[in-house]
């Protein structure tokens, strides 16, 4: 009942284009990758208790106030976070509505409402990352949450894209299929060990004396080393699936998509190179999130190209060449 009222309001609405749809589904895709970014940001600038309440930043306002205890950057840092999380809900809600009112198929459907599904989810590892004072393996979930979001926001993307009167068309067969799902699964090892080399490295979150942030007390040695032989695990399967799929008759979607993930692993491995020589600075760990979500992004656009749907043909008719 409630949702019958929800489409009576919607149906109201202007009739979105396909592009229109795009540029929104685009537009999630970019700002769920972004929150991750900005949350790496808040991670090494030690603002990650800039707000240290929640859902309020302090008590009694939800915006900063002027207290010695707690630096004015900090509290920007962490506010604007939290603003971003608006935008990411509004882009989130414009995607139900854009594909709800074109009357999208069932899939696209459900991968629309998925975003603000994950939003709420998000907001609430979010809170719990804050009242828990920054607890490593919070802080953690909430940003494997994200590349979660990434993942489902990219595969939203290519169900948006394509036709509804269109049929499925496979372009790998079932074994390659898997294989690029399986290296879907190696990339969230190698996601999970990368937030755990975080965990004990140098950048906590926040700095204050009086609540020293609890780290995870493992050598970081040895978790960059789990994570880079996950990477390397990875890669050899991306390798692996290049081959398959040229023996069998890579499409050009498939091959640009594939290209651009190596292209994307491989830049990451040279940040992660860089950071584990360079002692971590602070800015190539918010680029080496970016490209954790740029990595996710395109596995799950190669993964969704091999299982598509495409608009049958419009067939031509015959000349008539039987005599007059």
């Amino acid at each position: 009942m409630l949702y019958r009222a929800f489409l009576r309001v919607v149906d109201r609405l202007p009739l979105p284009s396909r592009r229109v749809q795009l540029l929104i589904a685009l537009s999630v895709l970019g700002t769920q990758a972004g929150i991750a970014v900005t949350g790496a940001i808040v991670r090494v600038t030690a603002s990650g208790l800039g707000c240290p309440t929640w859902p309020q930043c302090f008590p009694g306002s939800f915006t900063p106030v002027g207290v010695s205890e707690v630096p004015v950057l900090h509290q920007a840092v962490e506010f604007g976070n939290r603003l971003l999380t608006f935008v990411v809900t509004l882009c989130a809600a414009l995607i139900v509505l854009a594909v709800t009112r074109a009357r999208r198929r069932r899939e696209v459907l459900i991968y629309a409402w998925l975003m603000p599904a994950g939003t709420v989810l998000q907001a609430g590892i979010g809170g719990i990352t804050v009242l828990s004072g920054l607890l490593w393996w919070t802080v953690a979930l909430h940003l494997l949450a994200s590349m979660l979001m990434v993942w489902v926001a990219a595969v939203m993307y290519a169900k948006v894209a394509a036709p509804d009167d269109g049929v499925d068309t496979v372009r790998a067969p079932a074994p390659l299929r898997r294989l690029t799902a399986l290296s879907g699964v190696a990339l969230a090892g190698v996601l999970v060990a990368g937030t755990l080399v975080t965990a004990a490295g140098p950048h906590a979150g926040d700095k204050s004396i009086e609540r020293p942030v609890a780290r995870l007390e493992i050598e970081i040695t040895t978790l960059a080393h789990l994570h880079s032989q996950l990477l390397i695990g990875y890669l050899a399967l991306l390798v692996g699936l290049g081959f398959g799929l040229y023996a069998t008759g890579i499409t050009t979607p498939v091959r640009n998509r594939f290209f651009v993930l190596i292209g994307l692993v491989l830049a990451q491995s040279l940040v992660g190179v860089v950071q584990y020589f360079t002692d971590v600075p602070a800015a190539l760990v918010a680029i080496h999130v970016g490209g954790a979500a740029l990595c996710t992004a395109a596995t799950a656009a190669l993964w969704a190209s091999l299982h598509t749907r495409e608009r049958l043909p419009v067939a031509t008719p015959e000349p008539d060449t039987q005599p007059a």
